[in-house]
């Protein structure tokens, strides 16, 4: 296990470990803010698909802003490791609810499916598909209130990102390698709520081949759900996207009308109240009353396991287009098997220096301390997937073991099943060494300072390599600094808005970071806008100052560009 932590946190307890990497419970040493903090293993961080798909889940929760999702506080990298630390959820997965209670009452089934739809409609608002909705992947906490996690395998909307999920969630295009839409994660939440109301998934199989024939051809199963919310189950099951409402945000609509006509208008409290009853029982597996530290070890098989109890048999023969999916299952299944390449060697540590990203402005690192900072996690011995396609571990607030349908991923162990990578083996700095032999200074020597502070380095440069608009008031910039040395430099970053092109307009907060010990900085920080203007500008400066003046950007934003 890799020994490397992040500078300025002290940590706690493991939550849980996989594969892919671990996650554990620490606090912020500025704020004591208590923060999930998951870190991608050594052998995984060797391989830059990996490293590059754990950046781009870190860049992704940067630019989503939602009560309904762990938010991100900053991502980190250096030489020696990686890590995304997270909002600490203290609550416990759905998958665990399910497991304990084995089914819920419909009004809190709706609870927790408007829940996940609000975090997935702030997803869609942005142009992010999950892919991955699950019930490892939804927190819920003493409340009654959920949150969504992991979007370790999240794709823009749109895009072709291979066949890649959980095959009991996965929608009939996501078999078929389509590109991503919102409708695929309608089809898995409303799969969960299924599973919610009637303790089971809505198609068992034991293997892929099989699941993704039902998936794709067997009939809606509406018939096992209580009859005032089969119009849900049958509309987010549909086998065509173009049946299901466009996105999760439409489809809050269609259930909160269903649940108000079948439940009354006060459904969702009474379900609120039964979710947190069905918590408190639950209490000792919530990361805040966990002192002992402990690990929790799964395998992510993707050999799935047949149900444990009966569902009720149907008569159903697959079509032609039916055999074709579950054939190309059953060959994926054996490609990767058999082809996942060998964790190459260790790579040479670069001289380079934490890339770290902020999701808060107007702070140097770190989470900002609140009522709101710490609110819902991890149940131990949970599973929140490892992040399938992606390599990393599952969201900070979940164990990043996968449950027992496992992901597929495009890297697994030809023997186990499981995805290639485990805990990494770096080793922890050196203490530093007290000065001299013991001995006092003479009174015509001064003592010497055992601890002197490094001199500033000289900037060579600074530049704005990245300025993208994320949202419709959110954007990220990537800034990189050479140095001369590893001295102290302080990095700020001035947002401004504006009507004009060229100059910075109207100032609009800003962010400092301090970075040292290395000679080249790389940091990516997102920004929310205050103020509303067509052009938005980033300016870039150093102390010491720059050789080269700073840098800046300027953007014209979606909402003013008519082109």
């Amino acid at each position: 296990m890799s020994t490397w932590t992040v500078p300025g946190y002290t940590e706690s307890l493991e939550l849980g470990s996989g594969a892919s990497g671990r996650v554990v419970l620490a606090l912020h040493e500025g704020t004591g803010v208590p923060v999930a903090v998951k870190y991608l293993s050594e052998s995984l961080r060797s391989r830059p698909d990996f490293v590059r798909d754990f950046r781009a889940e870190a860049r992704l929760l940067a630019g989503l802003d939602s009560p309904h999702v762990a938010g991100l506080y900053e991502y980190v990298e250096s030489p020696d490791g990686a890590a995304i630390v997270m909002e600490l959820v203290d609550g416990v997965s759905l998958r665990t609810v399910l497991s304990r209670q084995g089914s819920l009452a419909a009004e809190a089934a709706l609870v927790v499916l408007k829940g996940s739809l609000l975090g997935l409609a702030d997803a869609h608002r942005v142009g992010v598909v999950h892919r991955d909705y699950k019930p490892e992947n939804v927190l819920v906490d003493p409340a009654g209130l959920s949150k969504l996690v992991d979007f370790g395998i999240a794709v823009n909307s749109g895009t072709r990102g291979g066949v890649a999920g959980t095959p009991s969630y996965m929608a009939p295009e996501q078999w078929r390698g389509d590109p991503a839409s919102p409708s695929t994660d309608v089809y898995a939440a409303t799969a969960t709520f299924f599973e919610c109301l009637t303790g089971h998934k809505p198609y068992p199989g034991g293997n892929i081949a099989e699941l993704a024939l039902r998936h794709t051809e067997a009939p809606v199963p509406e018939e096992d759900v209580p009859e005032p919310v089969r119009p849900l189950v049958r509309r987010g099951l549909a086998k065509d996207p173009a049946q299901r409402p466009d996105d999760a945000r439409a489809f809050v609509t269609e259930l909160e009308a269903v649940a108000v006509a079948a439940y009354g208008e006060d459904w969702e409290e009474r379900g609120r109240g039964r979710l947190a009853a069905l918590v408190a029982l639950l209490a000792l597996l919530l990361p805040s009353a966990r002192t002992d530290p402990r690990s929790v070890t799964d395998t992510a098989h993707t050999v799935l396991r047949p149900e444990p109890r009966p569902v009720r048999a149907r008569e159903w023969l697959p079509t032609g287009p039916g055999v074709v999916v579950a054939a190309a299952a059953a060959v994926m299944a054996i490609v990767l098997a058999h082809s996942a390449p060998a964790a190459g060697p260790d790579a040479r540590k670069a001289a380079e220096a934490f890339a770290t990203t902020s999701a808060r402005p107007g702070i140097t690192a770190g989470p900002v301390p609140g009522p709101d900072a710490a609110t819902t996690p991890p149940a131990p011995g949970t599973s929140g997937a490892p992040s399938a396609g992606s390599g990393s571990p599952s969201d900070a607030a979940t164990s990043p073991a996968a449950d027992e349908d496992g992901d597929v991923a495009p890297e697994t162990d030809a023997d186990t099943g499981t995805d290639t990578g485990g805990p990494g083996d770096g080793t922890a700095p050196e203490p530093p060494t007290g000065p001299g032999d013991g001995t006092p200074p003479s009174a015509e020597e001064p003592p010497s300072d055992p601890d002197p502070e490094p001199e500033a380095p000289a900037v060579k440069d600074i530049s704005v390599t990245d300025f993208r608009q994320t949202g419709t008031d959110t954007a990220t910039v990537t800034v990189t600094v050479h140095t001369d040395g590893p001295g102290p430099v302080s990095v700020t970053l001035d947002w401004f808005t504006g009507d004009a092109a060229g100059g910075p307009g109207t100032a609009d907060g800003a962010q400092v970071f301090q970075r040292s010990g290395a000679t080249q900085y790389t940091i990516t920080a997102p920004h929310t806008f205050q103020n509303r203007a067509c052009y938005w500008t980033v300016r870039a400066s150093t102390r010491p100052a720059p050789a080269d003046g700073g840098a800046s950007q300027q953007l014209l934003t979606k909402r003013c560009d008519l082109r």
